[in-house]
């Protein structure tokens, strides 16, 4: 059922049920983020569920806003798992490291470091060199872009700044300390894999690559493998699965057609949301744009 228009949070002011550590946030720009409608998207979080699952985590922005004591988070982005891990095992070196990037910074250091994943000794930097790379380019590139050629390899032009942040000392330890307190399982695979082991009870946020508006919006550089339309019916497939099997089921994606479509269903509740998106390389068609949020039909935080 479509519900129409969500512009703010309704319960933006309400605590949640278990304290959290507010240093703990996305350490690097992202694509598709969802910074701007935490507030919203709280109000969507079940009042009590077993276990938290996000298959697609890119920068965390919600795990990091609800801080679940038992997760399952997962992307297809190796350079983005091995992030999470590293930051999770090793935050000290990787600190040092991004702060030996930033003492070095500039366009030559830039596109020297770029360059490493087409080298064939790339495969031997260890996870904490990869990530301190990964990071560093994240934060100086064009616009915060994370893209890739269709061979795998960063691709993104320098940005330009004068005094880039690279890594906070206290983002990187206050997500460092809640994904080693807390039991947080990290995977790095396909979204149905991830999702396996779902069982009732369980709460799964699903913030897939967005199915495009039209057909120039298309944003393909985030993997090497594209998520067209056959993987957003295999998604509403799982959706499906999930909540037949007793999941509480929670999923962002464009308002596009298709998507309307393919969750014109008794199962799902539709809701537009308007976000605003300051990753573009146009700087016209930044600014607030209608998404979708749709959920199954559990007990949510919800004025229906």
């Amino acid at each position: 059922m479509y519900k129409g228009i969500v512009q703010q949070s309704k319960m933006s002011g309400k605590k949640r049920a278990h304290s959290r550590n507010v240093l703990a946030q996305p350490f690097l720009k992202w694509a598709g983020g969802k910074r701007q409608l935490i507030s919203i998207i709280q109000d969507f979080v079940p009042k009590k569920y077993t276990e938290y699952y996000e298959p697609f985590v890119g920068a965390g922005a919600v795990l990091f806003s609800i801080q679940p004591t038992q997760a399952v988070i997962n992307d297809t982005n190796s350079e983005l798992i091995n992030c999470y891990r590293v930051i999770r095992d090793k935050p000290e070196e990787l600190l040092t490291l991004c702060q030996h990037y930033k003492d070095n910074h500039s366009k030559e250091h830039y596109y020297k470091l770029r360059a490493q994943d087409r080298n064939d000794d790339f495969k031997y930097l260890s996870p904490v060199q990869k990530a301190a790379r990964i990071i560093y380019l994240n934060k100086t590139c064009f616009n915060g872009l994370f893209r890739v050629n269709s061979s795998g390899q960063f691709n993104v032009p320098y940005g330009n700044y004068s005094n880039p942040s690279i890594a906070q000392y206290s983002v990187i330890k206050a997500v460092s300390a809640y994904l080693n307190q807390a039991d947080v399982r990290i995977l790095e695979g396909d979204f149905e894999q991830a999702v396996a082991t779902a069982k009732k009870g369980d709460f799964i946020y699903f913030d897939p690559p967005y199915h495009p508006i039209s057909d120039t919006s298309f944003f393909t550089g985030y993997s090497v493998n594209g998520f067209g339309e056959k993987e957003q019916t295999r998604l509403r497939d799982t959706c499906d699965r999930l909540s037949d099997r007793g999941c509480q089921i929670l999923l962002s994606n464009s308002a596009a057609p298709l998507i309307k479509s393919l969750y014109n269903d008794s199962r799902y509740e539709i809701v537009e949301v308007k976000a605003s998106r300051a990753i573009n390389a146009v700087s016209s068609k930044r600014g607030k744009i209608s998404e979708l949020l749709i959920y199954n039909k559990y007990e949510c935080l919800i004025d229906n």
